[in-house]
């Protein structure tokens, strides 16, 4: 019978942190995110938004079939804030999953992300629109994914 937390790799370390570059133009949410969302907020702890320029909308999420009561969304973050504050919401081992649109980041910065999830035991997405000029070069949507395993 299934369980309602993501199975165990030998490789598994208790957190993990991803990136998404997505097109505007492109459904990643509806076909690779939601399904994970789905799957990790069946457990008890909240999912975490850090979503400065978006507003979530709530009838999104009931449509989404997204757990309303455990979704927290914070938006009076000025971007320079948002690496910190997904740290701490990674590292406190209250949200399964935290979100963040965030700018780019350096060695340094995601090494912390990456430190702070293993410690918390969550995910961590981060969300990248693919920039216009990259679309206009001919580079399809791309998903980024770090893993110890590939790298």
């Amino acid at each position: 019978m299934p369980s309602s937390t993501l199975p165990a790799s030998p490789d598994y370390q208790g957190g993990l942190i991803s990136e998404f570059v997505y097109s505007e133009e492109q459904p990643v949410l509806a076909h690779i995110l939601l399904p994970l969302l789905h799957h990790l907020g069946a457990q008890s702890r909240w999912l975490l938004w850090l979503a400065p320029q978006q507003k979530l909308s709530r009838h999104w999420l009931r449509d989404s079939g997204l757990p309303v009561d455990k979704v927290v969304q914070l938006r009076t973050l000025p971007p320079a804030s948002t690496v910190e504050a997904m740290a701490r919401a990674l590292q406190s081992g209250n949200y399964s999953v935290v979100l963040g649109w965030l700018p780019e980041l350096t060695d340094a910065e995601h090494a912390r992300l990456q430190q702070a999830a293993q410690r918390g035991q969550a995910y961590g997405f981060i969300m990248r629109p693919q920039l216009g000029e990259r679309r206009a070069c001919g580079h399809f949507p791309a998903l980024k994914i770090h893993s110890s395993r590939y790298h």
